[in-house]
Formats: C-alpha cells, sequence, structure tokens
C-alpha cells in the first residue's frame, strides 16, 4: 500500500506547493475510520481509497480532489458523519464526498423506470462538482482491477453496469484511456475466451511478421525527419475489445482486421499538425472516408485532434492521430484537465473545457420533461454515441449523433425551425424526414407556417432534444384542444344556473380548487380529469344542491356537438342522461345520439366519419326523456291503476300506453314514460319490480326502428332518416 509520503510525493511531482499536511491528515482519518475492515481479497480496506488517490494524482488532480479520494467511503461504511468530515476538512470536500457517497449508492443496473432515476440523480450530483464523478470514475477502475477477489455473478454483474455505464461516462468526458482500459478490464470478466484469443492472436501476428509497430514507427520517424518536423511519436496495438468490437461491427474474422494498429503524432503547433499529416498523406495511401479533423471541429469535452487511416504496400491499415502537446493533455485527461496542475500552479490549458459550461450544455440537451423514459432514452442516445458533422446551407456546422436524421438537424438548429419542417434536402436533393445523415452532408431544412411536429416523428428522430420537443409539442397541441372544449363546457354549463363564465370567475374557481391557473382548470375540463358540476358547486354550491331550479334546457343536454348543431334521440335506444352516448350525423338533419352498446350502430362501422363523441351535460336535466317499459302484469282489477299510481310517485309521466297482449290471467303492455336521467329510470323500475301483481319488467329496445322506414312517426316515437349517400 502507498504510504502517506509516497503520496505526497507524487502530488508534488507536479505540485510544489501542495498543501501536504492537508494530504496527511486525510490519510490519518481515513486509515482511523477504515481500521479493522478488509477487502474480499483479505487486504486491509484502506489501500482502497489510496489507490484511488494515486490514480487521480497521476491525472494531476487538485489537493481537494485527493483528499476526497482518501475518504469517499468514510460517511458511507465507518463511523463518520458528514459533519465530522466537514468540521475536519471544510464544506468543498466534506461536499465532495456526500456527492460520491451518493452516487456509490445508485444501484444503476437495476429496472430501466429505477435506472433513469438514477442518472437523473447522477447528473444532478455532476453539475454541482464533476470533480464527483472523476473520483468515482478512479474508484470503479481499481475496483475493476481488483475485481478477481470478487464472487462470479459479482464480477459479472460490475462488468456489465462499466461497460454500459461507467466506461462510455469516462469517454464521453474525454479520458479516452480509461475508456479504454475500463472496457478491457470488463471485456476480460465478460468474454475471457475472446480475449485470450485475440493476445495469442496478436503474438502469432508478430512471430510471423515481427514487431510491426517498430518498423511502422521507424519508417514514420524518418518521414518526419525529412521534413524538419520536431514531434513525438508512439505506436502501438489496439486493445483486445476494440479489436473484438471492431470484429463484430464489420462480420469479420481476426485476420481480416487491418487497422489493429493506432499511431499518435505529437508536435508544438497547430500548423505542424498539418504539415504531419501532408507529410503521412505523400508516403501511404490515405483510406477513403477515414478522415475526421477534430482540431478545426472540436469535441464538446474539448478533444481536438486529426484522425487519418492509411495503407501501406501490404494493405494493412493504420489510424493515425495528430495533435499538439496542449491538444494531448486535454485528450488524456478529458474535462479533468480544468484541475490540472503543474509546478504548482493550475495548468492554462486554451483547450481545457469550463466543466460547469460543459456539463450545462450537456444537461441542456437531455432536457426532456417530465418522464423518466424520455430521459434514460436522452441520456442512452446523447452521451453513447459516435457523432456526424452536417453543414447548414451559410456553412455552419451542426454536430449530431450518429443516425441523425433531417429531423435532429432542424431541431438542432431551432426549436421553431424543427416545429415548422416539412421536408429536406441533403447535397441539394429532396430527401424523406426519415433518412440518415452522413459526414460532410450540407442539409437544408423546408418549413411551412402553421406546420406542427407529428407524432410519426417520435420514432424517425435520434436527438433527445428533438424527442423532447416533438413531445413537448403534441402535449401543448393537446392541451389546446382540451382547453377549448373546456371553455365550451363550462360556458354551458354557468348558463345552465344563470351565470356567466367571466375570466375572474374562472381564475376563482381555479383557486377554490387548488389549481395553478384559469387555464389549466380548463384543460382539465376538456380532458376529463374534472366535472362542471365540480367547477360550479366551487363557485355556487346553493345552486348545484338545488338542480330542479336551475334545470339544464333540453337543447343544451349534449355536450360536444358544434355551433348550432341540433341532435335527437334514437328511437330505437332511447338513450337518458348518465348514458355513454355517441352521435351519428345526418347531412341536413344534425345528430341523432345512441347510446354506446347499441345494436343498430354496427349499420355505420363503415363511415366512422359520421361519428361525433358526445357526452351529457353535467347537472339536472328535465323530465322529457321517453323511456319505453315493456311490463306483463296480472289481470286483476284495479292493477293497471296501481301501477300508474307507483310512476306518478316517483314523479314520472306517463306519456303513451300500447297493449300488446292480453289473456285471461295477464296482460303485457309498453308503456312510455317521461323521464330525467339513468337515474331516475333505475327508480321506477325498482319500484314497479317490488310491486307483487308486476310478472316481468324490462326496458323495451327495437333495433329496427333505426333502420329507413317511409311512414311518418309519431312525434314520441320520430324515426332516424335514412342514410344519405356520403360524397
Amino acid at each position: 500500500m502507498t504510504t502517506a509520503d509516497e503520496l505526497i510525493a507524487l502530488v508534488r511531482s507536479y505540485n510544489p506547493v501542495t498543501r501536504d499536511a492537508l494530504i496527511r491528515d486525510a490519510y490519518a482519518f481515513g486509515e482511523e475510520m477504515h481500521e479493522g475492515q478488509f477487502r474480499k481479497s483479505g487486504e486491509p480496506y484502506f489501500m482502497h481509497p489510496v489507490a484511488v488517490a494515486v490514480i487521480l494524482s497521476k491525472q494531476q488532480m487538485d489537493d481537494a480532489t485527493i483528499v476526497t479520494a482518501l475518504l469517499h467511503d468514510t460517511i458511507e461504511d465507518t463511523r463518520a458523519s458528514f459533519s465530522d468530515v466537514e468540521k475536519r476538512f471544510g464544506r468543498e470536500i466534506a461536499e465532495l464526498v456526500d456527492g460520491v457517497t451518493k452516487l456509490t449508492n445508485l444501484q444503476l443496473s437495476s429496472t430501466r423506470t429505477k435506472q433513469a432515476e438514477n442518472f437523473r440523480k447522477l447528473f444532478m450530483a455532476t453539475s454541482r462538482d464533476l470533480r464527483v464523478t472523476l473520483v468515482k470514475l478512479a474508484d470503479r477502475l481499481h475496483n475493476m482491477r481488483t475485481i478477481r477477489s470478487m464472487k462470479p455473478e459479482k464480477q459479472a454483474q460490475k462488468a456489465r453496469e462499466t461497460m454500459e455505464i461507467y466506461a462510455p461516462l469516462a469517454g464521453r468526458m474525454g479520458m479516452q484511456w480509461m475508456r479504454e482500459e475500463l472496457e478491457d478490464l470488463s471485456f476480460q470478466v465478460l468474454n475471457p475466451e475472446a480475449r485470450n484469443s485475440i493476445i495469442r492472436r496478436f503474438i502469432m501476428l508478430q512471430k510471423e511478421a515481427g514487431d510491426v509497430v517498430e518498423r511502422i514507427t521507424t519508417d514514420m520517424r524518418l518521414e518526419l525527419d525529412r521534413a524538419g518536423i520536431r514531434a513525438d511519436l508512439f505506436g502501438r496495438a489496439k486493445k483486445p475489445y476494440s479489436i473484438w468490437r471492431k470484429m463484430q461491427e464489420k462480420d469479420q474474422g481476426f485476420s481480416r482486421l487491418s487497422d489493429i494498429y493506432g499511431f499518435r503524432v505529437i508536435t508544438d503547433s497547430e500548423a505542424d499538425a498539418y504539415r504531419v499529416l501532408g507529410v503521412i498523406h505523400q508516403r501511404w495511401r490515405a483510406v477513403p472516408g477515414r478522415f475526421k479533423d477534430y482540431i478545426s471541429q472540436p469535441k464538446s469535452n474539448g478533444y481536438r485532434s486529426i484522425h487519418t487511416t492509411v495503407s501501406g504496400r501490404d494493405g494493412k491499415r493504420v489510424e493515425v492521430q495528430i495533435r499538439t502537446r496542449e491538444m494531448h493533455e486535454v485528450a488524456e485527461t478529458g474535462v479533468a484537465a480544468h484541475w490540472s496542475y503543474r509546478d504548482g500552479l493550475r495548468v492554462e490549458n486554451r483547450f481545457a473545457v469550463d466543466p460547469a459550461r460543459w456539463i450545462a450544455q450537456l444537461t441542456e440537451r437531455l432536457e426532456t420533461g417530465h418522464d423518466d423514459e424520455d430521459f434514460l432514452e436522452a441520456v442512452k442516445l446523447e452521451m453513447y454515441q459516435d457523432q456526424v458533422f452536417c453543414f447548414t446551407p451559410k456553412g455552419e456546422v451542426i454536430k449530431l449523433p450518429r443516425g441523425a436524421t433531417p429531423i435532429d438537424f432542424a431541431f438542432a438548429i431551432h426549436t421553431r425551425i424543427g416545429s415548422a419542417c416539412v421536408g429536406a434536402k441533403v447535397d441539394g436533393l429532396r430527401v424523406p424526414l426519415w433518412t440518415r445523415l452522413k459526414n460532410g452532408q450540407s442539409v437544408e431544412i423546408i418549413t411551412a407556417d402553421g406546420q406542427r411536429p407529428q407524432a410519426s416523428w417520435i420514432e424517425i428522430a435520434v436527438t433527445g432534444r428533438a424527442k423532447a420537443a416533438i413531445r413537448r409539442s403534441l402535449r401543448e397541441e393537446d392541451r389546446e384542444r382540451f382547453v377549448k372544449l373546456g371553455s365550451e363546457l363550462i360556458r354551458v354549463a354557468f348558463e345552465n344556473v344563470g351565470r356567466r363564465a367571466t375570466d375572474k370567475a374562472l381564475r376563482t374557481a381555479a383557486k377554490t380548487l387548488g389549481l395553478e391557473s384559469a387555464t389549466e382548470l380548463l384543460a382539465r375540463l376538456g380532458s376529463a380529469d374534472l366535472t362542471t358540476r365540480e367547477v360550479v358547486q366551487a363557485l355556487y354550491p346553493e345552486l348545484v344542491a338545488n338542480g330542479d331550479a336551475h334545470e339544464i334546457a333540453q337543447e343544451r343536454a349534449v355536450a360536444g356537438l358544434a355551433a348550432g348543431q341540433s341532435f335527437r334521440r334514437a328511437p330505437c335506444c332511447q338513450p337518458v342522461p348518465g348514458e355513454r352516448i355517441v352521435g351519428i350525423t345526418f347531412r341536413g338533419q344534425g345528430v341523432v345520439i345512441h347510446t354506446i352498446d347499441c345494436p343498430a350502430l354496427a349499420h355505420y362501422e363503415e363511415q366512422p366519419e359520421r361519428w361525433v363523441d358526445l357526452r351529457w351535460q353535467e347537472g339536472t336535466h328535465a323530465a322529457v326523456n321517453t323511456v319505453s317499459l315493456d311490463l306483463t302484469l296480472t289481470n286483476d282489477a284495479g292493477v293497471l291503476g296501481r301501477i300508474c299510481t307507483l310512476i306518478g310517485e316517483q314523479s314520472a309521466n306517463i306519456s303513451d300506453m300500447t297493449f300488446l297482449d292480453r289473456k285471461p290471467d295477464f296482460y303485457r303492455i309498453l308503456v312510455d314514460i317521461d323521464l330525467r336521467d339513468a337515474e331516475h329510470l333505475h327508480r321506477v323500475m325498482t319500484a314497479l319490480e317490488a310491486e307483487t301483481h308486476v310478472s316481468s319488467i324490462e326496458r323495451h329496445r327495437d333495433p329496427s326502428r333505426a333502420l329507413p322506414q317511409t311512414q311518418t312517426q309519431s312525434q314520441t316515437h320520430q324515426q332516424v332518416p335514412p342514410a344519405p349517400a356520403e360524397g
């Protein structure tokens, strides 16, 4: 285990004015807190925090980060509390340690919804101080280096988590070396046979062809010397996992892979970097489509470099990365370069990214509204995909994830452009909106006034920003429709009780019901989350309680009709308020209302354009809705009079009566009764069913009465007109 003096010496090598007393105190405190604790391997537990601190010292991190590494498990695993750490080491370090503790407690490999919430918490912690994430990555790196002491199932779980979350996160933050090591350590656990096979083939290849790296390095050095360019040159074989991934992506065996070697050229200036590119392309043939200039178009994490792949005489491809020393520092440490020290001073690297600005841009791009599913989708899409660079007609560069479409491009420019998009041109040619964009293409977005995002765009877009904007627009569009419907519903409801739905009245009702605004109240009315009765009762409870005094006018009994549209009840099913209903339009004759289960609706299944979604108004309806009841009565003196009395006692009026059958001991009658609603009907039928002289009672429905007939019906049994020819 590295001692306190050895750790301080490591830090002092790049920061001579380090606060060695602070580091020594943290070392002693951590060692005391973890005393008696051991790792699965049997080693003292405190060797792990020390190893994490060593990893961060090699990244030349500041004193606060080193101390946080030494203490990062104290709050979670020892008797030390947040206040203990704060009193001894200050607020900054206590908050960093607490942040690492919270990240450690996240179960990132759990269910999808839980994982979305974990990502949300991770970025909340990261937005406060990115050093929390740097310590967590170093913590995971050391755990992966020592993972063999864990149980096999635990190894597999941690390796998958590392491969899916921590390795891509390190890459996104610009620490490519850490990403590669995390991937390779995970690969060693998840697929050791494949990794060992690649290593064996490397050994065989070196025996057959000699040291390819040394030979190519020598050739490159010779060319650079001839051109008089000072530069450092490094070469290496790519990591086993990187090669395995290429084999899977290209569906090729090891023997067919060519670009398994990588070389890096570090120059003194940006001009020299481009001179090196010219020298290499003059000496070796460039591979088409394998050139990327991240110097002129840097990545969001500050990464700058020129990437090119060239092919030698033997057909072997090699990748070459060319960058300056400043760019190399950022490439090695990524966003962490902001905290790097050299000779006691924080490194002034003009290419280092301000972490606060970087994370602000990232979280802004990941803004997806209220849905955890949306947030997780945005994180995965925005963080873990390669980028493509496309141009606007004015030559501005737009960065997008690989697989992005013109819709993503449009929303990347501006939400207004994306929302109004109706088409796109790529390199001057009109293309479908689902076209996948490629590097270097010029994209022109065609817009139109009045256009709104379509629901199908959700499946076309790939960026979190575009998907979020589309979903937000769709929600707003639904909201507008609900507000409009709610306005009409509440207007009619207020008129039914002799009041006006003024803005002030609606604001008061919203406040009474605990809603944010009158608009929210209308939206809830339109979406059926709130009833007009509840709104009216919130303002005028005495009017709702005395419903008989303010009956709903018959012409306003139904909600959902167009302005000026008339309606009538279908005689086949005789719907009453309280029952679910649907309307069928008849040209020039208004809407005929049926119960939702009426068999006659089958006649209109092939004409969905004639269907209207309706519902009864909330409140007290007039007793004008005729319902036919089929009664079988015993044939005794006074029975019919008794039945009429029972109906009258329920405040219902008999409007017609027809004898259907008469026998010596019983007779059957059809009685038309005028009722308020379904509840009123239930009361009448219950009262009749309880009468001893009533043998049977049922509601009479006749689907044939909805079919076209030539004869004129009475007003009571008004016939539905035949459906005219459409179109």
